[in-house]
């Protein structure tokens, strides 16, 4: 009898599981899990380029998925632990302030995801389980003290991309370290070894970096306007609460403006535009999603304050549809441009 006070536990939190944000399986939420999946796919393949696939790229693109994806769900969960208090007034419904879990079953599920983010990332290379260890080490101290005590004004909003930010320099790293495609930069370091590039490479990888942290902050900012009296009540420093939510709400039009240009700059300058025809199939749907967000981007500045404050979160969600979206078409683009090689060129 002893045990099933503990089987109890266990039953409540694979049940809560099901019920979580992520999984709740209305079809936007399919669409993300089904999109993450292509985003931590598509940016080792655009770091490999047009080349023959076999079971060295495909084994990266695997352990890609499983670090980057496992990653994804510990930081929402680090998230949702340390933003319980303001939780309770901006998203009751939340799984810690609903009752649904606690914050102890709730950092179980956490570390066993942080497990299976180390251990995979290992498998591709040193260096990776390093960025990956880095990453993690700052999500914890921005999440549980940093933005709340540190007194740079949206220092919170500034910084919080850095953990999407992590997803371009991972897929680029993994290839450097794993499969180099050049070595006209390389350098063997004490620990984590070999890294290999070239300058071309390299910044690639900075434009994406670039597109992925405009991008992703231009979807942050409707949803920290959302949740501003919160922010305000924890001393969270957000642009709304830093600036005020006029502000915020046109420094994140800025965001989605530039990070299109350079998702356009990326495209030009790799294998993405690689065979024109094929090339149609990122660019033309990109612009089209891009001038619709940056649409309803300007028409929710133009609302009046509490309006703002009560569409936040629909402002976020269709500006991280965009995010997704970019990186969907990116993954298509790149594996047309693949199946053309291994059919017609190779």
């Amino acid at each position: 009898m002893r045990y099933v006070p503990i089987q109890c536990d266990m039953n409540k939190l694979i049940y809560f599981l099901f019920k979580w944000r992520p999984f709740r399986w209305r079809t936007i939420m399919v669409y993300e899990m089904a999109s993450l999946n292509l985003m931590y796919c598509a940016v080792p393949m655009l770091a490999y380029g047009i080349h023959s696939y076999d079971w060295s790229i495909v084994r990266i693109l695997l352990l890609s998925i499983l670090t980057l994806f496992s990653g994804y769900f510990a930081t929402l969960i680090w998230n949702d632990i340390s933003d319980r208090e303001i939780d309770k007034i901006a998203h009751p419904d939340r799984t810690i302030p609903s009752g649904r879990i606690t914050p102890k079953q709730f950092f179980v599920v956490a570390l066993i995801f942080s497990a299976i983010v180390f251990t995979c990332a290992l498998l591709i290379s040193v260096w990776c389980l390093f960025i990956v260890g880095m990453a993690a080490l700052f999500v914890t101290f921005h999440n549980r003290f940093l933005k709340k005590i540190v007194k740079i004004p949206a220092y919170s909003e500034i910084f919080t991309p850095v953990q999407w930010v992590v997803v371009a320099i991972f897929g680029y790293v993994a290839i450097w370290t794993a499969l180099p495609q050049s070595h006209a930069l390389s350098y063997n370091l004490p620990i984590v070894g070999m890294i290999a590039f070239d300058a071309d490479a390299f910044i690639n990888m900075i434009l994406l970096v670039l597109f992925t942290y405009f991008a992703d902050d231009a979807h942050d900012l409707p949803e920290g306007i959302h949740d501003i009296e919160g922010d305000r009540k924890q001393g969270v420093r957000t642009y709304a609460s830093s600036f005020g939510i006029k502000t915020s709400a046109k420094v994140s039009f800025v965001m989605y403006f530039l990070s299109g240009i350079f998702a356009l700059i990326l495209f030009f300058r790799t294998i993405l535009s690689w065979n024109f025809v094929v090339s149609m199939i990122f660019l033309i749907p990109f612009l089209i999603i891009w001038l619709y967000t940056l649409n309803w981007s300007y028409r929710y500045i133009k609302k009046d304050e509490q309006e703002m404050k009560d569409t936040g979160l629909i402002i976020g969600q269709k500006g991280f549809n965009y995010f997704l979206t970019v990186f969907d078409l990116m993954f298509l683009d790149i594996l047309l441009q693949v199946l053309y090689y291994s059919f017609f060129v190779a």
